[in-house]
């Protein structure tokens, strides 16, 4: 039987996450997911831990659905409320995407600035000013907050079990920053499903997930794989001409709340 077996939310794009027992499926993915994001000060450009390892050394959560908690060893925590959808405007930009996102204010970004060692800002992005999900592959009306195309990732556990088998080594899945992760199905059995339900939840698989360097780096640490696994062993085995791919992307169909272990229902 296939059941979801973890739910992981990035409330900052590209800083640590937080597993989650319950989480809302809302009009942009999981509720709080990927809602804020660090951009150079200048060009109001996305920062990630391609450029900057150390992001994932920093720890981010939700208080309420009002209130972000940023947190870091060593540094006092610090609470950054929601600023007002039409206040505080910063143009900001995502891969080919451009939009005006509310800055977060000088306190978040002096935090942020200080342990990454440049000039950033923190923006948050209200469901009023999402962004188009690419319509080929969605429909118009289709959105998604800060992460990098999609609402929500998939990843099967027997995919990841195949692939550090592979390696030789243990993986974190959180390598690979998923939303959901399942259990019961063969190794990359996600790759033919079209649609499926979680609880009350429906869902559409969209299009395979091109991976960047991001999985080489230690999750916890931030240091980087001399050997650049498990990327080099993904590449002989799921490469294609655009690029290597782990894990589907998924768009939401029907709101609702999904809860660990639910049953996975395929529909199609």
């Amino acid at each position: 039987m296939l059941r979801l077996s973890a739910l992981y939310r990035f409330p900052v794009k590209s800083l640590a996450g937080e597993a989650l027992q319950h989480a809302a499926v809302d009009a942009l993915g999981l509720a709080g997911d990927r809602r804020w994001m660090v951009v150079d000060s200048a060009s109001g450009r996305f920062l990630t831990q391609r450029q900057l390892p150390r992001m994932a050394q920093i720890g981010a959560c939700w208080l309420d659905e009002r209130t972000l908690q940023l947190s870091a060893s060593g540094q006092a925590a610090l609470q950054v409320p929601v600023p007002p959808a039409d206040q505080a405007l910063r143009g900001v930009s995502v891969w080919s995407d451009s939009l005006q996102a509310p800055d977060a204010g000088d306190a978040a970004a002096q935090w942020l600035s200080a342990l990454l060692g440049r000039d950033c800002r923190l923006v948050h992005v209200p469901v009023s000013r999402a962004r188009q999900v690419d319509t080929a592959y969605a429909q118009v009306g289709d959105k998604v907050g800060f992460a990098d195309g999609f609402p929500l990732l998939l990843i099967g556990q027997a995919s990841l079990d195949d692939l550090a088998a592979r390696v030789g080594r243990p993986l974190e899945m959180l390598r690979f920053r998923p939303n959901l992760v399942v259990e019961g199905a063969a190794p990359y059995g996600e790759d033919g499903w079209r649609r499926l339900r979680i609880g009350e939840v429906e869902f559409e698989r969209v299009k395979p997930c091109s991976r960047c360097a991001i999985p080489t780096l230690d999750p916890h640490s931030g240091e980087r794989a001399d050997d650049g696994q498990p990327l080099r062993t993904l590449a002989t085995y799921r490469r294609d001409a655009d690029g290597v791919y782990f894990g589907q992307n998924l768009i939401q169909r029907v709101t609702g709340v999904l809860e660990v272990g639910m049953p996975v229902t395929l529909l199609d």
